[in-house]
């Protein structure tokens, strides 16, 4: 097996752990407390730490051998699982069921510094892909990456709900901890050909440098804009982070709920197969903007009535149409961007994109749990407006949320679909010469 196969197989593991700990304990949180707010507030911090460090991690990844950074990553995660094992142990089972109390919320804290150590390894990950595939077989390595994240979303939304259900938290971490260190252990075999850093080479120092990172970004025509149509994206994913758990499990028990994203998640999978044999065609920014406007055309639909069926329906959507634009996004910045910028670069994406969904995560769970499901429960304006045929109740309360959340988004990517920074953008990444990577390894 290859070793950028390899790789790939290691990263599937961390990130099936990583995955399984954080669903575990969204799932967790809300069973203890049946707070929306609470949830919201889980998925608007982790993305605000996500877009608050991916920067630095960038940095991280340019100035240090992939294999170090990746190695160190797990050990991270290993540590702060064990310190929340410890927290759990000398914890009363009670104070974690108040979300006025101090403990829940260090808790929480600590076991996402654990999964946030992983974002490490999504940063260095594209950047192998330049460094060990040619590039005209990019697009069709991403979409392999892309399904090997599917698989970890399928295996992990299993194994989070019949882990939850059978043994809580405790269960979970001690898993994860095994698993992460089952990871690094391989990680030590696993032969990397790479370029000495450039931080290394030179001796220069080991900094930052955003306004190196920003000026390497303007000196792209148009990749400004093509970070600004992905923040897109992640306008939706605040909402679906915020909402979706609490949405499914007023609609079914925590082993269904996981379950039924297991099975969805098969569609992940294909979209990253379908990729690796189809690539994402002449110009990927045009894929980036169709599967923009699916998916919040999917997410205004999904939710008109509360039907089992249209929820996976449009879970499995989100889910197929995931990887393409994540695989469109990281073509583009392979082909246009310097190799020993690329992970400044892409944890600078990141971290603008990222901090859009904080925000809308923020907003929503309190404006759901304080101004929508009142609204739509009964006394409710809403409810006596369409509850007839919508539905009334908390659950149709976040119901309407998604739905409000697809129309603005389908009308703003029409809006940057018809723009002319994508023509132009078009124009520069068609134009682009490629970058050069170095001495790479074999794929």
């Amino acid at each position: 097996m290859s070793p950028f196969h390899q790789i790939l197989g290691n990263n599937l593991v961390a990130n099936v752990t990583n995955y399984t700990v954080w669903f575990a304990l969204t799932f967790w949180v809300f069973l203890e407390t049946r707070s929306v707010f609470a949830t919201g507030m889980i998925a608007g911090l982790y993305l605000v730490f996500i877009a608050a460090t991916a920067i630095w991690f960038g940095s991280v990844v340019d100035h240090n051998r992939k294999k170090t950074v990746m190695l160190a990553s797990s050990a991270m995660s290993f540590v702060f699982y064990a310190l929340s094992l410890g927290l759990i142990a000398v914890t009363p089972a009670e104070r974690f069921g108040d979300v006025a109390r101090i403990e829940i919320w260090l808790l929480i804290g600590v076991v996402m510094f654990g999964v946030l150590a992983g974002n490490l390894r999504g940063i260095a990950l594209p950047t192998l892909v330049t460094l060990m595939v040619p590039e005209d077989r990019r697009d069709r390595a991403n979409g392999l990456v892309g399904m090997v994240s599917g698989f970890g979303f399928l295996t992990t939304s299993v194994i989070s709900g019949f882990l939850v259900a059978w043994g809580g938290m405790t269960a979970t971490l001690v898993l994860a901890m095994v698993f992460t260190a089952l990871a690094f252990i391989h990680l030590l075999f696993v032969p990397f050909n790479e370029p000495v850093p450039e931080a290394e080479a030179t001796q220069a120092p080991r900094r930052v440098d955003l306004a190196g990172t920003i000026a390497v970004i303007a000196a792209v025509p148009g990749l400004f804009a093509l970070i600004f149509f992905s923040t897109l994206n992640n306008l939706l994913g605040g909402v679906f982070m915020a909402l979706m758990d609490a949405y499914g499990l007023s609609m079914m028990e925590v082993q269904q709920w996981g379950l039924l994203w297991g099975c969805v998640s098969v569609a992940f999978i294909a979209s990253g197969l379908v990729i690796s044999r189809t690539g994402l065609g002449r110009n990927p920014l045009r894929t980036l903007m169709i599967v923009n406007l699916l998916a919040w055309g999917g997410a205004a639909v999904f939710t008109l009535q509360p039907w089992i069926w249209l929820l996976a329906g449009g879970a499995a959507l989100w889910m197929f149409l995931g990887p393409f634009a994540e695989a469109a996004e990281h073509t583009t910045l392979q082909k246009v961007v310097p190799y020993e910028r690329q992970g400044r670069v892409f944890g600078f994406a990141q971290s603008v994109e990222q901090a859009a969904a904080p925000l809308t995560a923020f907003l929503i769970g309190p404006v759901a749990q304080f101004w929508v499901i009142p609204f739509m429960s009964d006394g409710g304006a809403g409810a006596a407006a369409i509850g007839d045929w919508f539905g009334t109740g908390p659950a149709r309360g976040i119901a309407l949320v998604f739905c409000i959340a697809g129309l603005v988004g389908v009308l703003l990517t029409l809006l940057a679909f018809n723009s002319g920074y994508y023509r132009h953008l078009s124009a520069v990444y068609l134009q682009a010469p490629e970058p050069d990577a170095g001495d790479r390894a074999a794929s």
